[in-house]
């Protein structure tokens, strides 16, 4: 744990550099440039305000804030596991070249992802005030889904970036599962307004929808829910030993196929 500590400290002004890099590489083509991480999330609360407010969010006010948190959180998991799945692919002419601790490459992908993604929650707050949500002190609560999101999205894409070395076809299938994913996060619905739902189960075993629960219960000023705080924890945990677990044993294999 020391020498990986160590290890860490050594390359990460490097770390800063890949972050920087990423961050310029994203919006090089790009007129507004990081404004983008502003605009984007608020014109995609609009659609989903006016498709969905009529039918499931009709006479609730806040429906443009219940839709932007869910939006907030599952865009950066989105952004973050498929830039992290890719990372190691992309940077194969460097690792091939020159020693780095080769989970700088997702971890920096994740970073400038999540940096984003902070800068994106300005539109939140604008959107809060507009809509004149109350705010409590409940709202300290946001910072436990906030830090337990990167850590999930980081697990998943140490995973996604060791099984995408050999598996060429794996970005393909990830959209695909972040698209069941993304519905099982009731970002413009309400779990509990579904009538005879049988397949509960689907959004309870959905650590992002666990995240996303309490991220809105912060904002609405409504304590946490303490199973899916629990359950999205021990799930970040969990992917968090495996990746690092996965990425340790197979690093040293990536030069052969990348």
């Amino acid at each position: 744990m020391l020498t990986a500590f160590r290890n860490f400290s050594k390359y990460r002004y490097l770390l800063y550099e890949l972050i920087k890099k990423d961050i310029k590489l994203k919006y090089r083509s790009s007129v507004l440039g990081v404004l983008w991480t502003l605009l984007e999330p608020l014109l995609t609360m609009i659609v989903l305000t006016v498709v969905f407010s009529g039918l499931l969010g009709k006479g609730d006010e806040s429906f443009p804030v219940y839709i932007l948190c869910g939006r907030l959180l599952y865009s950066f998991f989105s952004t973050g596991t498929k830039t992290a799945l890719k990372s190691i692919r992309k940077n194969a002419s460097t690792i091939k070249k020159v020693y780095v601790p080769k989970y700088m490459y997702p971890l920096a992908s994740t970073m400038s992802s999540y940096l984003m993604f902070l800068i994106s929650l300005i539109v939140l707050v604008g959107v809060v005030l507009y809509e004149k949500v109350t705010i409590t002190t409940a709202i300290i609560g946001s910072i436990v889904p906030l830090i337990l999101v990167f850590f999930l999205t980081f697990g998943v894409g140490l995973i996604l970036s060791v099984l995408d070395v050999f598996f060429r076809d794996l970005e393909y299938l990830w959209t695909v599962v972040l698209m069941l994913i993304m519905y099982t996060c009731a970002i413009f619905y309400k779990v509990e307004s579904l009538k005879s739902i049988t397949n509960e189960w689907i959004f309870k075993i959905n650590p992002l929808y666990s995240l996303i629960v309490n991220f809105r219960n912060a904002i609405f000023g409504r304590p946490l829910d303490m199973y899916h705080m629990w359950y999205a924890m021990g799930f970040s945990a969990v992917v968090m030993l495996i990746g690092s677990f996965l990425f340790y044993k197979k690093q040293d294999k990536f030069i052969l196929y990348i």
